[in-house]
């Protein structure tokens, strides 16, 4: 059904961006692979993320909001705004750990960010002993403007990126329509934008060069700098300095396809019923971010952030109360091993104080790498 909705509007338009197949692919109402109504995470889905190996991810995230509440002085008012929270489990870690661990009263609120009504349903019924805290939006449209935190965990890699290519010089790559499907053909890029960015990061002029283009991210940063009056945002994805992720050897780009967790990088194939994703250009999302008046205070490894606050610690009390918890280490080593390499941790901040150092960056600030 979406194969023929894409193909259709090709037919009438022409060949389409990869950035508006991609958008399509994803998040076309009722048939996009975000849209529909199948779980997409976890083991009856398509891939993991760190929230599902262990909820300590979500416990140790509410360490450093706390941190941030504090610094804030926002006894009453604080808001967590929580967008693209999947199945729910790191909302329900950083709840139980606030409820359990702090004092924070009442006049707090934890918005979730949620288009899919389908998903939206399953985390409200995670999240169900948590009503009158927990509130739940459809767009950040429905949000009013607050004092706070924003935080994502693999947000920004699923946004629809460009692609472009290097021949003569640089061009992007379109989608048209194939007997058997889809097949790219190669165009003039379709905004100027796209130039910029390329002269901006200094992306290889190597002959078959290819790689993506995350222009969206740009916009969304305005958004959440429209909504929040003062505090930090929290992004945890996989990605790298602009320095890295366009290095000359990386020539295929990072695009790849997550189907029955089995990786793979034809994005024309099972559409609608596998993800796509991009890696994260974590210089330009503070390049960004510093236009719109959000200053980069913090950047390194996830693992790395999650030793900083306090994960021994974490783990000893647990053991304390229940032996029984040594079972649970093996999924906790995949938090600082494994996703806990690729993945990465930026922090910034919105206001006039000075911020200071956040305690996730005590071991290691890698700001100087971006």
């Amino acid at each position: 059904m979406l194969e023929r909705i894409i193909s259709e509007r090709i037919q009438q338009e022409g060949p389409i961006t990869f950035e508006t197949f991609m958008d399509m692919a994803l998040y076309l109402p009722e048939h996009g692979y975000y849209m529909a109504g199948e779980s997409v995470i976890g083991p009856d889905g398509d891939f993991f993320t760190s929230p599902h190996l262990h909820p300590v991810f979500g416990w140790l995230l509410a360490i450093q909001t706390d941190e941030m509440r504090r610094f804030l002085g926002e006894p009453g008012g604080f808001t967590i705004l929580e967008i693209g929270a999947g199945s729910g489990f790191m909302s329900e870690g950083i709840l139980s750990y606030i409820r359990r661990e702090f004092n924070w009263g009442d006049g707090w609120r934890y918005i979730i960010v949620e288009r899919n009504p389908h998903i939206r349903q399953g985390q409200q019924k995670m999240l169900s002993e948590y009503k009158g805290i927990v509130q739940w939006v459809s767009s950040l449209t429905e949000v009013e403007q607050f004092c706070g935190c924003v935080v994502s965990n693999e947000l920004p890699d699923s946004f629809p990126v460009h692609v472009v290519r290097m021949n003569d010089t640089f061009s992007e790559v379109y989608v048209d329509v194939a007997e058997d499907g889809f097949k790219e053909t190669e165009g003039e890029l379709s905004t100027p934008d796209l130039a910029e960015y390329i002269r901006r990061y200094r992306i290889p002029e190597i002959t078959g060069y290819r790689t993506e283009v995350n222009l969206r991210l740009r916009g969304f940063l305005e958004k959440i700098d429209n909504l929040l009056t003062e505090g930090f945002v929290i992004t945890i994805d996989y990605g790298y300095p602009s320095w890295e992720y366009y290095a000359e050897e990386r020539n295929r780009g990072t695009l790849l396809c997550y189907h029955r967790h089995t990786c793979n990088e034809d994005p024309y194939g099972y559409v609608g019923e596998q993800d796509i994703t991009a890696h994260v250009n974590f210089s330009s999302l503070r390049d960004w971010g510093e236009e719109v008046g959000m200053r980069t205070i913090g950047y390194c490894p996830q693992g790395t952030f999650l030793v900083s606050l306090g994960i021994d610690k974490v783990i000893s009390g647990m053991l304390s109360a229940d032996p029984g918890f040594q079972s649970e280490i093996p999924k906790i080593k995949g938090l600082l091993l494994g996703m806990g390499d690729t993945h990465k941790v930026m922090v910034q901040y919105k206001g006039k104080r000075e911020s200071g150092g956040l305690m996730g960056f005590e071991l290691r600030n890698r700001l100087n790498l971006l």
